[in-house]
């Protein structure tokens, strides 16, 4: 398994656990108490804050544990990586339609900032699959 190919299964996994974790959270006292009652922005920022801080470090340990051999690079590794990035693209154009709607129908904060953050969660992930794909299946 390349070393990109690697980075993709963290940057895949870290984009999926973390909102996993924030949504799991911040949902479930949905039930329980008014949307504008809901902490949530604190919560978003540190579930950002780690993701991004999780999916670093991985990508050190990843590092020191790679020979320099495995971190290169190639123009397959530039063309997997444009084909995710132009997916990436195009999945969060269109996912950002939904807060976009959801905030001209003047929808409480808490709904549109969730549905941005899954936005993105969304788009790294699909990001990360399309590219893993392509390692596995060829392009």
């Amino acid at each position: 398994m390349s070393y990109e190919e690697k980075s993709s299964w963290i940057y895949a996994t870290v984009a999926i656990a973390m909102p996993a974790i924030y949504f799991t959270g911040i949902l479930g006292q949905v039930s329980q108490a008014p949307v504008q009652q809901i902490e949530y922005v604190i919560p978003m920022l540190t579930a950002v804050g780690v993701a991004i801080l999780a999916s670093i470090v991985a990508n050190i340990v990843l590092g020191i544990f790679s020979s320099k051999v495995t971190r290169r690079t190639d123009e397959r590794d530039a063309e997997i990586r444009r084909r995710g990035f132009n997916l990436g693209f195009l999945v969060f154009s269109v996912l950002m339609v939904v807060p976009l709607i959801m905030a001209l129908a003047e929808v409480p904060h808490f709904w549109i900032a969730n549905t941005i953050y899954a936005a993105f969660a969304l788009t790294g992930f699909s990001y990360s699959v399309l590219k893993i794909a392509s390692y596995r299946r060829g392009f």
